[in-house]
């Protein structure tokens, strides 16, 4: 089973800069998905970025405002996936989750952007700005 968790998460304020990991292990590195997403009380849970771990494809939604960064490096049986946040503003304060799903090494991510269609999540790792 594929086991995802996330580091990184704390308190910080307005106008800093964080780095967000996840570590994924027990998969087929050539042949998944990986996605952060950020959920807060009001707003169910959001794409951030999604990276296909195969060809290290990046995708970002067209909400994005370049602020943030996905990286991906990986060995034989993990994944080590960054979400770069800078100029961070309170409205970024939010639960960060590391997810993923197995996919084709060509199709990589896809058309794979909504949570239902993730089927590992790591545990959250929480992000609060403050001005």
């Amino acid at each position: 089973q594929v086991h995802l968790v996330e580091t990184g998460g704390r308190s910080v304020q307005a106008g800093d800069n964080l780095t967000l990991i996840c570590e994924a292990s027990a998969l087929d590195p050539k042949n998944y998905c990986m996605a952060w997403f950020r959920q807060t009380p009001r707003q169910s849970r959001e794409v951030v970025a999604t990276i296909a771990t195969g060809r290290l494809a990046l995708w970002y939604p067209d909400s994005a405002d370049g602020r943030f960064s996905i990286k991906g490096a990986k060995t034989q049986t993990t994944v080590l996936v960054t979400l770069q946040l800078n100029s961070l503003k309170p409205e970024d304060s939010a639960i960060y989750y590391c997810a993923g799903v197995s996919s084709s090494w060509w199709s990589g991510c896809v058309d794979i952007t909504n949570p239902e269609q993730f089927l590992d999540w790591g545990q959250g790792t929480q992000v609060t700005v403050s001005d």
